[in-house]
């Protein structure tokens, strides 16, 4: 760290999520007084297909859900605010802070976007009780645009910025010409699918994914991709500030609309850093999550029974008698560990 360039960059990682950090908490209140306001709240469905869920969570029903707005529009928008100051003032200090940049963080940021975008049109419909047995839109629907926007991912990364290699940790980089884009969508399906069955207890979902996009901020500035590190600082940021609200008992739900921006961002970030090998390990908690209600549904097909009182897998937990806060902080825990384990292989296998 004597290099004077280094300690700049690091300051202007830690800058940005400090700043993203303060104007998500400034802007919370207006976010929850809009969604009390309109009664955007969450349905709890009792059409007796989940009768352990319907009883541990109906007592939650109405509390505001969408609170994922906070984050994919402030990050965004301050990412548009310094963009513009940097070319308003330019050589002022406002160019440290711009991390828009065409090859690193366009397209998370307009995956971001977009993504949320389609998760806020689901979480509407839960609310109004639009759709399959009105509680929105179901598993098939959702897997049907999740790969619409993994697609759009997809083709930008190999059409447009060439992207066709991937990195196998402590062996090398392999071309797989077009297989990279069937890659692309599993894994952006994968995380978007797996954050959503996650996103089930407060603090939950926000408290396992932030550690990820830690250890790919850091993969991405030890690349010397400062802007998307940057990027990383910003959502990490915004979702601190949404779980100081989202903690037991939470004041707002991440919803649809947070769960899919922030899986397929994860999924994306992953990709940017050629560093999804290690995905698995540094979401382990959502694997596990997503697995375990793969196995309940295939068992209920198949076996005609179930697996787990409660699929996902926390509310088994819940349904055995686990404290709802001990639940989210022993996988917060596990998300933690298994996140450093994942930066640690990242980090010594990039040189490989």
């Amino acid at each position: 760290m004597d290099n004077p360039l280094i300690i700049i960059e690091v300051i202007r990682v830690f800058a940005i999520l400090a700043i993203t950090f303060s104007v998500a908490m400034i802007l919370t209140p207006v976010l929850t007084l809009f969604l009390y306001k309109y009664k955007i709240g969450k349905q709890i469905r009792a059409d007796g297909d989940t009768p352990i869920f319907t009883a541990l969570h109906m007592k939650k029903a109405g509390t505001p859900t969408m609170g994922g707005l906070l984050i994919w529009i402030i990050v965004p928008i301050l990412a548009m605010f310094f963009w513009f100051l940097s070319v308003i003032f330019e050589g002022s200090l406002f160019g440290y802070i711009n991390f828009l940049d065409r090859s690193q963080t366009y397209l998370p940021l307009g995956i971001l976007v977009l993504a949320g975008i389609v998760g806020a049109v689901d979480d509407l419909m839960g609310v109004f009780r639009i759709g399959p047995k009105g509680g929105g839109l179901g598993i098939k629907e959702r897997i049907l645009l999740y790969t619409f926007v993994a697609v759009v991912g997809a083709c930008w990364f190999y059409f447009k910025l060439g992207w066709d290699m991937i990195h196998v940790p402590g062996v090398g980089d392999f071309v797989i010409g077009l297989w990279y884009i069937p890659l692309f969508i599993f894994i952006i399906v994968a995380t978007s699918f797996s954050l959503n069955e996650t996103d089930g207890l407060d603090g939950l979902a926000g408290g396992t994914v932030l550690p990820a996009f830690g250890v790919f901020g850091v993969i991405a500035f030890a690349q010397g991709n400062t802007e998307l590190a940057m990027f990383c600082a910003a959502i990490i940021g915004a979702l601190l500030a949404f779980l100081w609200f989202n903690v037991h008992p939470a004041r707002f739900y991440m919803g649809d609309t947070g769960s899919m921006a922030l899986g397929v961002t994860v999924g994306v970030v992953a990709m940017l850093t050629n560093s999804f090998l290690i995905l698995p390990i540094v979401c382990f908690i959502l694997v596990i999550e997503s697995l375990s209600v793969i196995i309940q549904l295939t068992s209920k097909k198949f076996r005609g029974k179930k697996v787990f009182r409660s699929a996902p897998i926390h509310h088994h937990f819940e349904a055995i008698g686990w404290p709802e806060c001990k639940i989210t902080m022993r996988f917060w825990i596990i998300a933690w560990v298994m996140a450093s384990i994942g930066l640690v292989i990242g980090l010594l296998g990039m040189g490989n």
